[in-house]
């Protein structure tokens, strides 16, 4: 897949329908896309970034129907995840006289990969400026958004932020859809949890004017770049997007999900089983929702597994900023509340309003009668 961006810049990347999970765990219904691009200036030409291997061959092809004659100076590689990179050997091979452009730890990362080192390299360091052209490509460092080695680059003359996997999203660029939902999938179980380096990297960019965003993963953002590069700020900055409820459960016999599904109803609000539910689309959630209730059963003298799970994977990935309702239910011991409690206590700005406790089934009087105090101190 090959189409021109505008008069120098051309997408060379290409669609994948045949993998069903990203990173091999994320469900992608609709594909994924591996972006590349190349930039050309009469014969001054530059290659950003390569494919995963299963879309090198395709990839080739989409150069050389762009450049026919033409050979590219420089190969950029921006970030080296195999997804991004895959490519490089075989890109070689075919251009042996390129100049690969990249961070010190590409490099690295290069031999380690494909155990190759190269030779005709421009190490890139932030601020640096390459020029193709009468176009110029000026680097910022972006370490941990979301691997130690990225960069990402902009081109002053047309004012294109070429954004490694910031701004990404699942999905290929041959299917339509709604661009900040699996674009928030995407962020918070890809780069969700380095956002203090996802704000280092906006505030490098805080003054300079951006058209379009080119990222390696998703469409090409070319209006309300302000959204975007907002609506990143306010997920780096773990706020969430909606001061509501949501409710994550998990039952054994259906005395929890007879709870959960009650408060659902009376805070008009979804509840979520974890033990179906697709994991990605609930950390996703998590994230974008402030007020959170907590509704599991205890085993083995502490929390049912996939509830253990969900929280474990919630810490890893930087989760904060939360007010946070327990529900816990035990026929003699409950001691989930009490586990989860003292898990919870070490995460950042985590509001434990209460435990509620359930012995075996509901009593729906009380815990109407002890939930709604506690949902009470939330709304104050």
């Amino acid at each position: 897949m090959s189409f021109k961006i505008n008069e120098n810049i051309h997408y060379i990347g290409c669609n994948d329908h045949i993998s069903k999970l990203f990173e091999g765990q994320y469900a992608i219904p609709n594909g994924i896309a591996y972006n590349s691009y190349l930039l050309e200036d009469g014969n001054e030409i530059a290659v950003l970034d390569t494919v995963d291997y299963k879309f090198v061959d395709e990839w080739l092809n989409n150069i050389k129907s762009v450049l026919r004659d033409k050979h590219p100076k420089y190969l950029v590689i921006h970030h080296v995840e195999p997804d991004h990179s895959a490519g490089i050997v075989k890109f070689l091979s075919t251009y042996p006289n390129v100049t690969v452009v990249a961070s010190t730890a590409v490099f690295v990362f290069i031999n380690q990969f494909y155990k190759t080192t190269i030779t005709n390299k421009l190490v890139v360091s932030d601020n640096q400026k390459l020029s193709i052209g009468s176009l110029e490509l000026v680097f910022y460092s972006a370490p941990f958004v979301h691997w130690p080695e990225v960069m990402v680059s902009y081109e002053t003359k047309t004012k294109t932020l070429f954004s490694a996997d910031a701004f990404g999203k699942f999905g290929t660029l041959d299917v339509k859809e709604d661009w900040k939902c699996e674009a928030r999938r995407y962020y918070f179980n890809i780069v969700g949890k380095f956002g203090m380096q996802v704000q280092a990297l906006l505030n490098k960019l805080k003054n300079v004017s951006i058209n379009q965003i080119c990222p390696l993963h998703g469409p090409i953002l070319d209006k309300n770049i302000k959204e975007y590069t907002g609506i990143y700020n306010l997920w780096s900055s773990y706020e969430a997007e909606k001061n509501d409820f949501i409710i994550f459960y998990t039952s054994v016999y259906g005395h929890t999900k007879d709870a959960a599904l009650f408060l659902a109803k009376k805070l008009n609000c979804e509840a979520i089983d974890l033990i179906s539910y697709d994991h990605s689309e609930a950390i996703e959630k998590a994230f974008e929702y402030k007020n959170i209730i907590l509704a599991t059963t205890t085993y083995n003298n502490g929390v049912f597994p996939a509830m253990q799970n969900f929280v474990n994977n919630m810490i890893a990935k930087n989760w904060q900023n939360k007010n946070i309702i327990i529900v816990e239910n035990g026929t003699w011991a409950p001691m989930a509340g009490t586990v989860l409690k003292q898990q919870l206590s070490t995460i950042k700005n985590m509001n434990i309003i209460g435990t509620v406790t359930i012995k075996s089934a509901i009593n729906l009087d009380d815990l109407d009668k002890q939930v709604a105090p506690l949902v009470a101190t939330i709304k104050k």
